[in-house]
């Protein structure tokens, strides 16, 4: 049984037909999806989706890229949403300085913010990174002195840095998301990461509707090509599609603790 720990089911290229692209996870038998939110309408929708689909999940946050001003009744809203039974972690939230379509000051602010409110709720948090490694892992290893769990802390969703990045991510005790870009022919240093990486800490993930896996690259993605993603670890790792499933669900089970 496979699961797709990012999908952004709520997005509106989906619209159209989103009970069939569940119908289709379940036929590949992906049993359980997270759905982040990326701002308070999208964590709203997310939450929505999950009351109606029992494979979903939702997590709730504010994206590095979106303009929101993370004020009192911001963090208000999200404390609320965030209480509700569905909701099994803080995300997607983090840095992004590859398009800084919000200055890196307000994304550290906001990134500092909502940590601090993972921490409160004692819930694990989705961190979008994106040629900021070290202010992330900077600002995550501050906040875990000053109090932030250390404990199943969280993932760091579509991991894309380098050898050194990834071992600081594993040595803060987070996990790595791996997404379709490796199955790209480019990815050779990806590969590397996931061969050396200790299976306890991987996690699979779409991030569909984008990263789309090679066999349907340039098409929307959606969560029934999480095989693909399981099917390329498995090959890398010299192993069986069924083992890389089994081990990833048991590590979404532990840090999403939705067993529980």
């Amino acid at each position: 049984m496979l699961t797709d720990t990012h999908c952004h089911l709520d997005f509106r290229s989906f619209d159209k037909d989103r009970d069939r692209v569940l119908a289709r996870a379940e036929e590949y038998s992906v049993c359980r999806i997270l759905n982040p939110g990326i701002n308070l309408e999208s964590s709203r929708e997310a939450l929505a989706l999950a009351g109606r689909s029992p494979p979903v999940y939702a997590a709730v946050g504010i994206h590095p890229n979106e303009h929101v001003q993370l004020g009192r009744e911001t963090l208000r809203e999200l404390r609320t949403l965030a209480r509700d039974p569905a909701v099994v972690a803080i995300g997607e939230i983090g840095l992004d300085y590859y398009r800084k379509t919000t200055l890196p000051g307000d994304q550290q602010h906001r990134f500092r913010a909502q940590l601090d409110l993972a921490a409160e709720l004692e819930l694990p948090v989705i961190i979008h990174c994106r040629d900021a490694h070290a202010d992330a892992l900077g600002i995550i290893s501050a906040w875990q002195e000053s109090g932030g769990t250390k404990v199943n802390p969280g993932v760091f969703h579509s991991f894309s840095g380098q050898g050194a990045h990834a071992e600081a991510v594993l040595e803060l005790g987070f996990y790595l998301g791996i997404t379709g870009p490796v199955t790209f022919p480019t990815a050779d240093g990806l590969r590397k990461i996931i061969v050396q990486a200790p299976e306890d800490r991987l996690l699979i993930e779409t991030d569909a509707p984008f990263l789309a896996p090679q066999p349907r690259r340039g098409k929307r993605n959606e969560p029934a090509y999480v095989r693909w993603v399981a099917e390329k670890i498995a090959s890398l790792r010299d192993t069986t599609t069924d083992t890389i499933a089994q081990f990833s669900a048991e590590n979404a089970n532990r840090l999403f603790a939705w067993d529980n």
